[in-house]
C-alpha cells in the first residue's frame, strides 16, 4: 500500500475493496463531465460570436446560452444530459481534491491546487443545479435571467452578517481566478496532460492556451462587478459572464474584442473534448496514491 493510502483513512478503507468496477465508472463519469464542460463553453462562445456580428441581440452566460435548447423536445433531453454531466464533473473534481489522484502532494502549492479543484467542483455543481432550474423554468414557460439570478444570489449574501465583506471576498476570488487563467495560458504546459502522438501536442497546447486566456478575460470582469456590488452593498451591480461579455462588447472595437473572446471560449470548449478523449484518468489510483496527471 502506498504512503498516500496509509496517510488517508478513506484511502485505507477503499484499498480493501476491488477497484476495477467503480474506477471504470468514475472514469466514464469524469469523461462525460469533460464533454459537458466543453459543451457549455462552446455554447457560450457561439452565442457571443453571433452577438459580435449582430446575429443575436446579446452575448449570454452559460445558462443563457443553453436556454434556447429548452424550446424544443430534443433540447430538453440534451439539457438533462448536460446537467448530469456537470454533476459528474463536480464529483470528479471532488475525488481529485480529496484523494490527490494527480499526485500534487501536501506542499503549499499542492494543497492550493487541490483547493482550487475543490472550488471548481463546487462551481460546476452549482452550474448543474442551475441547469436543472433552467429546465424547471422552461417547463413552466418562464424565462431565465442571468443578471437577475446573480443579483438574487448576491442579495441573499448581503443579508448575512458581514455580507458585504463576503461578497467582496467572492468578487476578489473570481477576479483572481480570471487572472490565474490568463497566467496559466502563458505559463502552463497543456499537451503533456493528453495521451496522444507528440506531433499533436503542440496543436492541443495552442488551443488550450487560447481557451484559458479567453476564459480569464471573461471571468475577470465578473470579479470586478461582484466586488463593486459588495463595496456598494448593491446587488444589482453584480453581473455574470454574460454581463461581462456585454461590457466587453461596449468597449471601443468591442465587436472585434468580443469576436476574439468568443473564439477563445470555443477553443476552451474544444480542449474540453480533447481532455474527455485523450486525458489519462487513472481512477483506480484513488486512495492508493496512483499516477494521474494534473489538470485544472
Amino acid at each position: 500500500m502506498s504512503s498516500v493510502a496509509r496517510s488517508n483513512p478513506v484511502g485505507r478503507l477503499l484499498a480493501r475493496f476491488p477497484t476495477a468496477p467503480w474506477s471504470g465508472m468514475a472514469e466514464a463519469v469524469a469523461r462525460i463531465g469533460y464533454v459537458a464542460r466543453g459543451t457549455v463553453y462552446l455554447a457560450v462562445g457561439v452565442v457571443a460570436l453571433l452577438a459580435a456580428v449582430g446575429l443575436t441581440p446579446r452575448a449570454r452566460g452559460p445558462l443563457g446560452a443553453l436556454e434556447a435548447w429548452g424550446q424544443w423536445p430534443a433540447g430538453v433531453i440534451f439539457l438533462w444530459l448536460i446537467g448530469l454531466g456537470l454533476y459528474g464533473f463536480a464529483g470528479w473534481r471532488a475525488l481529485q481534491s480529496i484523494f490527490d489522484v494527480d499526485r500534487q502532494g501536501a506542499t503549499a502549492k499542492g494543497l492550493a491546487a487541490r483547493a482550487g479543484q475543490a472550488v471548481s467542483g463546487l462551481v460546476y455543481g452549482g452550474l448543474a443545479v442551475s441547469v436543472f432550474g433552467l429546465l424547471h423554468a422552461v417547463h413552466h414557460l418562464g424565462r431565465h435571467s442571468e443578471h437577475a439570478a446573480m443579483a438574487r444570489t448576491v442579495e441573499k449574501i448581503l443579508a448575512f452578517p458581514f455580507g458585504n465583506l463576503l461578497v467582496i471576498l467572492g468578487g476578489l476570488f473570481i477576479l483572481a481566478s480570471g487572472v490565474g487563467n490568463i497566467l496559466r495560458a502563458v505559463l502552463g504546459h497543456f499537451g503533456r496532460t493528453l495521451d496522444f502522438d507528440q506531433q499533436f501536442a503542440g496543436w492541443a497546447g495552442t488551443v488550450a492556451r487560447i481557451g484559458y486566456f479567453a476564459r480569464g478575460v471573461a471571468l475577470a470582469p465578473v470579479g470586478v462587478f461582484v466586488t463593486h456590488a459588495g463595496l456598494n452593498a448593491r446587488a444589482s451591480d453584480a453581473h455574470g459572464v454574460g454581463g461581462a461579455l456585454e461590457a466587453l462588447h461596449r468597449q471601443p472595437m468591442g465587436g472585434l474584442l468580443l469576436s476574439l473572446t468568443a473564439l477563445g471560449l470555443m477553443a476552451f470548449g474544444v480542449f474540453g473534448f480533447l481532455e474527455a478523449t485523450f486525458r489519462p484518468i487513472r481512477a483506480a489510483a484513488i486512495g492508493r496514491g496512483g499516477e494521474a496527471r494534473r489538470d485544472t
